[in-house]
């Protein structure tokens, strides 16, 4: 019994190289080509928000996590943004849409404080 592809019959040879020529001219997307949202971590821990001032562009979300034994929260003192109370390693996160300075405490404890800078 003969056995006939067409790899041996050589037919599919032109329309597998105009495939490859296709596929290695074309424009591949990498990771490194599409916009990433950034992210950074604020860490609540013997009731000090750490690092008590963060830096960050303008679309990163800042997320809280609270690794103390107590519960806290994260407020903003203009209003922007409000956590509930979090408990031991609970988080919550809000992301920044504009530049600009965000001042915020926790209600229950309001002598811990911070600050987002956004640029």
């Amino acid at each position: 019994m003969t056995r006939k592809t067409l790899w041996i019959t050589g037919t599919a040879t032109p329309v597998l190289i105009a495939v490859l020529v296709l596929l290695a001219g074309s424009r591949s997307v990498r990771a490194s080509d599409q916009a990433s949202a950034a992210s950074a971590a604020v860490k609540i821990d013997n009731f000090v928000f750490g690092p008590q001032t963060i830096t960050v562009p303008v679309g990163t979300t800042v997320t809280w996590t609270n690794n103390d034994d107590i519960p806290h929260t994260s407020v903003s003192t203009d209003g922007v943004f409000k956590s509930k109370v979090l408990d031991t390693d609970e988080k919550f996160s809000y992301t920044f849409t504009k530049a600009g300075t965000y001042p915020y405490y926790c209600t229950i404890h309001p002598k811990m404080t911070g600050k987002v800078v956004v640029q």
